[in-house]
């Protein structure tokens, strides 16, 4: 008898109500794939774009970007991971679920130190934070840095990295509580977004944006003269196009938009930035604030706290 899983899947594009909790044969791996128990998958903005077409997929899709658990089966010509072992991913299509498959040059084995569940929660933010912070622009001792949504998941990991490099963090929020907890990961200033461009005019040398369409002016406004402004991401909607003319109008500013697939395209560059990530929490220099954990079949729920802003930290489906 075929053994079964459960999944979330999309057949068509829309809002959280398209997110399909769904029974699906257990997987089996193919030529240089593995099979995994999922301990937990993350929830990020990537699986909204994904679910509402502003990313298109091909559908029906499997849905989910990264998550950690125990390799249950192992394909054909994979060296170097075997059943039992623990493993992390991000960029991997159909993590929402209580097993999935996983390309092995994708997985990257999680240290004794750190549980499952944390890997899973760390991998595309805290990816995604080293190389805004080492590889995009390379923060460094006395740069004056701005973080955006400084109280979610991502811009808790941007200020401690921005601190683990010696350099000044400023953060945005919109409310108090929020404000909490972006000192609590280390902001020496956090303002709110109406203000926020008055106050830094012309004295940030970096801006890590993930807002997008209501923060960007702005941004573009506090950074100083060839200051950099790494757009990565758009919570609040797209950013309109933009004149180059503005660029130089507000100092020779740099533009760039970058996205992970491009960081860890090569399986050396995704192991070294892992290992950084992963050494970094065993040894307590980098904290994983895990503030939601949700029933696998309650994705529809975490897709609405997490459009809506309502969250803080990271949220997790738990199968």
């Amino acid at each position: 008898m075929t053994r079964a899983m459960h999944a979330i899947i999309v057949s068509a594009p829309g809002g959280p109500e398209v997110l399909e909790y769904v029974e699906r044969p257990d997987p089996r791996p193919g030529e240089g794939e593995i099979v995994v128990d999922v301990a937990a998958a993350g929830v990020n903005f990537i699986d909204i774009y994904h679910r509402s077409g502003a990313y298109p997929l091909a559908l029906p899709t499997p849905i989910g970007s990264e998550g950690a658990g125990t390799v249950s089966a192992v394909g054909a010509g994979v060296d170097g991971v075997a059943v039992g072992d623990t493993v992390a991913w991000a960029g991997v299509l159909g993590s929402y679920a209580e097993k999935a498959v996983i390309p092995a040059e994708r997985a990257v084995p999680v240290p004794d130190g750190v549980p499952a569940e944390v890997a899973a929660a760390a991998m595309l933010q805290g990816l995604t934070a080293h190389y805004l912070t080492h590889s995009t622009y390379e923060v460094k001792a006395g740069d004056h840095v701005l973080v955006h949504a400084g109280a979610g998941g991502m811009g808790q990991l941007l200020v401690q990295l921005v601190k683990l490099r010696g350099a000044r963090a400023y953060a945005t929020v919109s409310t108090s509580e929020k404000e909490k907890l972006a000192r609590e990961a280390g902001a020496d200033e956090v303002l709110r977004y109406d203000d926020f461009a008055e106050a830094l005019r012309g004295r940030i040398d970096v801006v890590y944006d993930g807002v997008g369409r209501t923060t960007f002016d702005g941004g573009l406004e506090a950074l100083r003269p060839r200051g950099l402004m790494a757009l990565y991401g758009a919570a609040s909607g797209p950013v309109p196009p933009v004149d180059p003319q503005t660029l130089n109008k507000q100092g020779s500013l740099f533009l760039t938009r970058p996205t992970i697939a491009h960081y860890i395209a090569e399986r050396e560059e995704l192991l070294q930035r892992a290992s950084d990530l992963f050494g970094w929490i065993a040894a307590g220099q980098l904290a994983i604030n895990v503030s939601h954990r949700y029933p696998l079949a309650d994705a529809k729920q975490a897709h609405e706290n997490l459009a809506g802003r309502r969250t803080t930290g990271k949220l997790l489906l738990v199968p």
